[in-house]
C-alpha cells in the first residue's frame, strides 16, 4: 500500500523518520511512504524460526546477529527487511556497549518473506537497493511456491527449489548446510 505525502511538499527522509510507527511497518524512498504487507502464518513462523536459526550458530562466536522488522535507514531510504543480519563489528552499540535503536546503515544480509498476495517487485527493489549499497546478500522466500531467490553482488540471480538445494549464507558464518527442504520443512506441524 502507498501512502502519500502531504500534498503541498515531498516528504523529506527526515520528516518520515519522525512520523509514528505503522502497524504494519511503512517504509520510505523516493518521497514516498510504503506500507508493508501484514505478514501470516507461514512468513511469520519462517521469520521467527529462521532468524532463532541464524543466531543459535552465530551468536555464541560474536559472528553475526539476525534481527526482525529492523528499520534500517540508509542512503536517503529507510526500509524494514523482514530479517536483517548484521556482522558483530558492525552492530551499532552506545557508550554502554549496549545496541543501539537507530541503524543508519545497511545489512550484511536481507531477508525478505513474501506473504500471499504480496508483490514481490517493492522486495526485490529494496534486496537490489540493500546490494548496490554494500549488502553481501540477498534472499527472497516464497513460500507459496517453495523457493528461494538469492542475490548477490555483482551475479545473476539464482532460483533454488529443489529440496536438497543447500543455500548459501552470511559467508562470515562457514559452512552451514541449510536446505531448501530444511527450510520449508519448519513450516509443516503434521499430526500423528
Amino acid at each position: 500500500m502507498t501512502i502519500s505525502p502531504p500534498a503541498s511538499s515531498t516528504l523529506s527522509l527526515e520528516e518520515f523518520l519522525k512520523l509514528p510507527e505503522t502497524k504494519p511497518a511503512s517504509e520510505f524512498f523516493d518521497g514516498r511512504i510504503y506500507q508493508k504487507t501484514m505478514p501470516q502464518g507461514k512468513h511469520s513462523l519462517i521469520q521467527t524460526v529462521f532468524t532463532s536459526a541464524i543466531n543459535q550458530v552465530a551468536v555464541p562466536k560474536r559472528i553475526a546477529h539476525a534481527f526482525t522488522e529492523l528499520r534500517c535507514t540508509f542512503d536517503g531510504r529507510s526500509i524494514v527487511p523482514d530479517i536483517t543480519v548484521f556482522e558483530w563489528s558492525r552492530i551499532p552499540v552506545g557508550a554502554a556497549g549496549e545496541v543501539e535503536n537507530v541503524f543508519p546503515i545497511y545489512p550484511d544480509w536481507t531477508i525478505g518473506i513474501l506473504s500471499p498476495d504480496q508483490r514481490p517487485t517493492r522486495v526485490i527493489n529494496n534486496i537490489l537497493f540493500c546490494l548496490n549499497n554494500g549488502t553481501q546478500l540477498g534472499w527472497l522466500i516464497d513460500p507459496a511456491e517453495k523457493t528461494v531467490i538469492i542475490f548477490q553482488p555483482n551475479q545473476q540471480p539464482i532460483a533454488l527449489e529443489d529440496q536438497s538445494d543447500i543455500l548459501p549464507v552470511l559467508s562470515r558464518l562457514g559452512d552451514w548446510p541449510l536446505t531448501i527442504g530444511e527450510l520449508f520443512g519448519w513450516l509443516s506441524f503434521v499430526k500423528h
